[in-house]
């Protein structure tokens, strides 16, 4: 949904956000903050692979059940994961038990421990694909998705690129006039990708 809507301080934000408190929560102190963390980072990409089809409310709503059921989404622990974790899991009323998804992620823990090892850190990786100058966010998340398919990623394409790289702070899509989007811009600003 396109534009902003008043919260419940008046204060025009991002109209996706002012539904609920915890949409309103999320928008206000993480999307579009950049962030570069390997483990934080991990873990949104597992969360978007898994909204998917599904609305990000019922993810953000189960956020703490995936956290404490993969590990605190610890790659390194997740790639040791066996057919017993798959089997635990898809029991587990407390996250969305897709097969699909589960192994996927699970698949990606192992890719994302050979990438860190390959590139230095997971956040220097994905840094890399920030746009810059006239690229195209929606591009740089091809290219990010790409790159990731090439190295054994499954459940990536460029629309869970892209809202991993607006959640992420590798792009700032608040909206114009949006009360939040100067503090992304700052943060983005005084934000040193890792080289």
């Amino acid at each position: 949904m396109p534009g902003t809507s008043p919260g419940p301080d008046g204060l025009p934000r991002c109209a996706w956000c002012t539904g609920t408190a915890q949409y309103l929560r999320y928008h206000d102190t993480e999307w579009g903050f950049p962030v570069a963390d390997d483990r934080h980072l991990f873990e949104k990409l597992c969360l978007e692979s898994f909204q998917s089809g599904l609305s990000w409310r019922t993810i953000l709503e189960k956020r703490e059940n995936f956290r404490a059921a993969f590990a605190g989404f610890d790659f390194h622990q997740m790639a040791e994961f066996t057919a017993a974790d798959i089997t635990r899991l898809l029991a587990d009323a407390g996250i969305v038990r897709h097969r699909g998804k589960i192994e996927a992620v699970i698949n990606n823990a192992k890719r994302a421990r050979a990438l860190a090892a390959e590139a230095g850190s997971l956040a220097r990786f994905i840094w890399g694909f920030a746009p810059a100058g006239p690229v195209s966010g929606q591009h740089a998340a091809q290219e990010l998705a790409r790159a990731l398919k090439k190295r054994g990623w499954a459940f990536i394409g460029p629309t869970t690129s892209y809202a991993f790289m607006q959640s992420m702070g590798l792009v700032n899509d608040h909206e114009p006039g949006c009360v939040t989007r100067p503090a992304a811009a700052r943060a983005r600003a005084d934000f040193t990708p890792p080289a």
